[in-house]
């Protein structure tokens, strides 16, 4: 609640009010009678009377008055505002390639997957209104978490994530199966954007749906798509990770072409509206992250209803009080005669 006056200019009248005053006390000064007295000692031992001390206060609640009633022309008020928020917003499916090529390690701060999961993350702490949801897959594919609000679960969720061999799920890449299953946990969404972020470093081998089917599915939801195809093409080297007699865990690396289907990535996302990315470095992947954050706005209306309340009447009803005292007192006990 604020408090604030309608008509700020009427304190302008303030000025007339003040040279009208100044005026006239000038001129009562000018015309003081006065008598000569040889001696003073007499007059001092007297003190003047209540009446001669209060001979001036007609005119001042008078002024008073006219102060008052100033204060109730600029109008005060007090202000309610109450602030109304509409937020629209939008169902985010991430789905997410953990098959072992992700360990590739051309991407830091360790490999694809490492970089994608910290691209993921900061992506989901940018958002503020929106569910999302996190389907990843390899061979197959699998729900980690349904579309929520709850962000925080999404990203120790994320933190978890391993790919296909440490999970001891079937690897492989099935493109299909991921696009069905992400597009089911957004079948349900009443939210009026509906959206999958589709990354993945590898083209279709697996899984007993495929791509075509999965995008007609996606399509017939009306979802829109924004794939991001992840690594360098061409021959690599993929870490393999054993354990000895010893229990102790050994890294080695085995011969890998890599290879991502940007035909297939290209037309998921433009038969649904969305937009293909390649990202072959870290900061690639998030400036993609931060370009379909800035795509794929939360729309807010804010509506302010601000109410008034009027507090003149309080002005003015001092301004009458004063007033007419200081008139009354005038003509009755503090009359002046000529």
């Amino acid at each position: 609640m604020t408090e604030s006056f309608r008509d700020p200019w009427m304190f302008f009248l303030f000025l007339p009010i003040a040279v009208v005053f100044g005026a006239w006390w000038w001129a009562r000064q000018r015309k003081i009678a006065s008598i000569q007295f040889s001696t003073l000692e007499v007059l001092r031992s007297l003190r003047p009377a209540l009446r001669e001390r209060l001979t001036h206060l007609p005119l001042l609640a008078k002024v008073a008055g006219l102060c008052f009633l100033v204060v109730a022309l600029a109008r005060p008020q007090t202000a309610s505002t109450l602030v109304k928020r509409n937020v629209e917003g939008i169902d985010i499916m991430i789905a997410l390639d953990i098959s072992d090529s992700m360990l590739i390690e051309d991407m830091k701060p360790l490999n694809r997957l490492e970089a994608a999961k910290d691209t993921i993350r900061r992506f989901v702490k940018a958002r503020s209104s929106d569910r999302i949801g996190l389907v990843v897959f390899a061979g197959e594919s699998f729900t980690l978490v349904p579309l929520t609000l709850d962000y925080d679960l999404i990203l120790a969720r994320v933190a978890e994530i391993t790919t296909a061999q440490q999970a001891h799920i079937k690897d492989g890449t099935a493109i299909g199966v991921a696009l069905a299953n992400a597009a089911g946990r957004l079948k349900e969404s009443t939210a009026k954007s509906r959206v999958m972020i589709f990354l993945t470093d590898g083209e279709n081998n697996s899984g007993t749906i495929d791509p075509e089917t999965g995008l007609d599915i996606a399509k017939g939801y009306g979802l829109k798509i924004y794939s991001v195809g992840i690594g360098k093409d061409g021959p690599t080297r993929i870490p393999i990770y054993a354990t000895d007699v010893f229990g102790r865990k050994i890294k080695t690396y085995q011969p890998f072409e890599s290879t991502v289907n940007e035909d297939l990535l290209s037309r998921m996302a433009k038969d649904t509206g969305g937009k293909y990315y390649r990202a072959s470095r870290e900061d690639s992947l998030q400036t993609i992250f931060k370009d379909i954050n800035e795509l794929e706005k939360t729309k807010v209306d804010v509506n302010k209803f601000t109410r008034y309340e009027e507090l003149f009447q309080m002005w003015l009803v001092l301004a009458m009080v004063f007033y007419a005292g200081g008139w009354g007192l005038g003509q009755t006990w503090l009359r002046r005669l000529p």
